[in-house]
């Protein structure tokens, strides 16, 4: 018998007691009570493989335990924890099942040791949290939901066929470190970049995480993404394309994100930057690096939930999380704009703030092993989440012009969440021993020196002064009421037109090929009737097989249109 069991039981066997509980304020003291049995259990585990099963003639690990697993377990932990308290008023017992079963799918998979034990977590984790957009429960949440769903559940089918495959190739399922060379590599590879929102795989994050619930969007930032960075720093360190392609994602989401709107899709896209450097830090691979991974989106999951808290404290108070609709809201919310100005300090790496002791690692690494293309983006992109997060968030919510709206502070239990998540982000950024002794890898490295700050300092003041010049001279767009199109423009605008014309093609061959075997029946009756003609001619006016495949062609076609429609 083994000495502990999956961490993720707890969760699991949570989210059944909750529906045994009453609606109020028990139900919500449970939601808090799971996280912070599982981390404590989490904390004092000792490392190694603790919880194997044999079924159907493989090994299962579900309790591998390494300072990696522990160091995501542990912010999974905490990021549930936050959430739950910020939903503290959430009476849904939908979301409230949603939340406890994504976060035990995916600190579940942060433990597998086996890529078979890891496809059921990493299906559990799209199937769970789907709940907390459907949620919302408005036509829009539902065909997004529908959207998320599908990419999700894609993602996990490549990731079992890359399984079988790797399988095949090798006769092991162990999840560990792979190289990129074969089919089921790559297919794993594909099914990880998903997940991770890689370039052109992207837009179901913008799509989905600002059309969930308020609290939603919350949980949502936390697990999914980072848990893909997880299983490809597990997975693929020192895959060099991942350099590149990190690279790529910390460029192209600033331009929409200036573009945008709508405040949580702005956020939404900031995350994708955000993955950038990690990804970025998974591709080189050192252990510089990988602790410059594992150290961001440890800090990232709090400053990004920050974040997504105040833009919903506004959206739950107000009703809009749109630009060109708020402002001057500093006046009723000041205790919000305040948590907000720190979660856009700790994005836009300001010393003494988390996101500045993490990103320093990764911007060292790459400059160290001679990466100095990638580290010139990489310093662009951290001016350019200054603008669109650092900036632009805490100024259209809050300053800006004055909408004339005055609502009242957020909810307490809010209030609690983001100040708790506040602290964190200051006393990481302040004092980051204790979190740089939980990474992967030993690590000698000092963020305070006189180099890193002052740098750090002229990017950040240059880059407050182009805004501030930008805005001046009325260059920087502005907040519009629009709908900007990304690589959705796909499945939103090009499909739906293809569809239907490739529809009024079929249907016109339809129509041409029934009037044929309308007017060959007639003719064949009219012959049977007049000669009594041999028996079986009507059978054959009408083949089976035929019919069969245009009804599957319809059918396939119907299928696709209700998709993107």
């Amino acid at each position: 018998m083994p000495d502990v069991f999956p961490i993720s039981l707890i969760f699991f066997f949570g989210a059944a007691l909750l529906l045994l509980l009453p609606k109020g304020h028990l139900r919500a003291a449970l939601l808090l009570i799971v996280p912070i049995l599982a981390g404590t259990m989490l904390w004092n585990l000792p490392a190694g493989n603790l919880w194997t099963a044999t079924i159907m003639g493989f090994d299962l690990e579900f309790m591998r335990v390494d300072k990696l697993s522990r160091l995501f377990g542990l912010i999974f932990c905490v990021a549930a924890f936050l959430g739950n308290l910020y939903a503290w008023h959430v009476r849904d017992t939908i979301q409230q099942v949603a939340a406890l079963l994504y976060a035990g799918s995916a600190i579940g998979a942060v433990f597998a040791g086996d890529l078979i034990s890891l496809f059921f977590y990493w299906e559990g984790t799209a199937i769970a949290s789907v709940f907390l957009i459907w949620a919302r429960r408005t036509e829009g949440a539902y065909h997004t939901g529908m959207r998320y769903l599908i990419v999700q559940i894609a993602s996990g089918v490549i990731l079992l066929a890359g399984a079988a495959v790797f399988y095949g190739e090798t006769g092991s399922i162990t999840f560990e470190k792979m190289t990129l060379g074969s089919l089921g590599t790559w297919l794993i590879f594909i099914a990880f970049g998903i997940k991770c929102a890689f370039p052109l795989m992207h837009n179901w994050l913008q799509d989905s995480y600002p059309a969930a619930t308020v609290t939603g969007t919350v949980v949502l930032s936390a697990f999914t993404t980072k848990l893909a960075v997880y299983a490809l720093a597990r997975g693929f360190p020192g895959t060099e394309i991942l350099i590149y392609i990190g690279a790529i994602m910390t460029l192209f989401p600033i331009f929409y994100a200036v573009i945008e709107n709508d405040l949580r899709r702005v956020l939404a896209y900031s995350l994708n930057n955000q993955l950038g450097f990690m990804v970025v830090g998974v591709g080189i691979g050192t252990e510089l690096a990988l602790n410059g991974t594992a150290a961001h989106a440890f800090a990232h999951i709090l400053y990004k939930a920050l974040l997504f808290m105040s833009v919903g404290a506004v959206l739950f108070r107000t009703g809009t999380a749109k630009g060109s609709e708020l402002g001057g809201l500093y006046k009723t919310m000041p205790l919000t704009m305040i948590f907000c100005v720190i979660g856009a300090a700790s994005i836009s790496a300001f010393p003494l703030f988390s996101g500045f002791i993490s990103k320093s690692l990764i911007l060292s690494a790459a400059s160290h092993d001679g990466y100095y293309v990638v580290w010139a983006i990489l310093l662009f992109a951290s001016a350019g989440v200054f603008h669109h997060s650092g900036i632009k968030i805490p100024y259209f919510a809050f300053f800006a012009h004055d909408s004339g709206l005055r609502p009242k502070e957020a909810p307490t239990h809010m209030l609690l969440a983001m100040g708790l998540t506040a602290f964190l982000c200051i006393a990481v950024g302040v004092y980051p021993i204790p979190l740089y002794e939980m990474l992967p890898f030993e690590i000698d490295y000092v963020p305070y020196t006189t180099t890193h700050v002052i740098t750090q300092l002229q990017l950040l003041f240059f880059s407050a002064l182009a805004f501030a010049v930008l805005m001046r001279t009325g260059i920087y767009p502005p907040e519009l009421k629009s709908v900007n199109l990304d690589s959705d423009v796909v499945y939103r605008w090009f499909l739906p037109r293809l569809i239907a014309k490739i529809a009024t093609g079929v249907a016109r061959v339809w129509n041409a090929k029934t009037s044929f075997w309308i007017t060959r029946y007639n003719n064949v009756v009219r012959g049977l009737y007049h000669t009594h003609g041999p028996e079986g001619r009507m059978a054959r006016a009408w083949p089976t097989g035929s019919m069969v495949i245009w009804l599957a062609v319809l059918l396939g076609i119907s299928l696709l249109i209700n998709f993107v429609s």
